[in-house]
């Protein structure tokens, strides 16, 4: 149990601070065609709240269907494809939506648009991690709230890290691309960690 719950709270921390890693770099993406107003912003923020909450109902839903470290491990994999994929139609789908709008309402309905087109289906995909990791948990009801609570905090830590991690840091060090594909990377280590555990539980069980 105490080595499952530390997996738990590693790929929960980890993944927290990879959404907003990702926000942060996120602006980037759309800064070439619609600067850094604070319509970008704004689009940026609401997206990426929309994008978790549907991912933390799926997430429920998902787990209550018969939750395993396998599928967990799978559905990691599946948010680290997203988000690595993203730096190879990014600045297409930008580029796209700055010409279909007229020069009234690409300012405002642009960043909107393009936050939608490329960070809310990542954001779910991240989204699901929390939820599902809680429901891995629940084999231990008489703490279940306390781990609840732990988790969203790591979460939440993992947010405050992966912030100025990549605001300090991260920017700084690597182009936008390789940054994110590099949060992919992240993403893909963390699956393999619960598929390995999953294999080694199915083993020893």
């Amino acid at each position: 149990m105490a080595l499952r719950k530390a997996i738990l709270f590693v790929i929960v921390f980890v993944s927290g601070a990879v959404v907003l890693a990702l926000e942060i770099l996120a602006s980037r993406i759309l800064q070439p065609k619609f600067g850094s107003s604070v319509f970008v912003w704004g689009s940026l923020i609401a997206v990426f709240m929309a994008g978790l909450a549907v991912g933390y109902y799926l997430g429920g839903h998902l787990s209550d269907r018969g939750a395993s470290f396998t599928d967990f491990g799978l559905l990691l994999l599946f948010s680290a494809a997203l988000v690595a994929g993203l730096p190879i139609f990014s600045a297409r789908v930008c580029d796209l939506i700055f010409r279909s709008l007229d020069i009234d309402s690409v300012e405002r309905l642009g960043p909107l648009f393009a936050s939608l087109a490329l960070f809310f289906i990542p954001t779910t995909a991240l989204g699901i991690v929390s939820p599902y990791a809680v429901r891995l948990l629940a084999d231990d009801p008489a703490r279940l709230g306390r781990h609840v609570g732990a988790l969203y905090a790591l979460s939440t830590i993992g947010s405050i890290v992966g912030t100025l991690g990549t605001t300090f840091y991260l920017i700084l060090w690597l182009r936008v691309p390789l940054a994110i594909f590099l949060l992919g990377v992240i993403q893909t280590l963390l699956a393999f960690l619960a598929l390995g555990f999953g294999l080694l539980a199915k083993r020893t069980g």
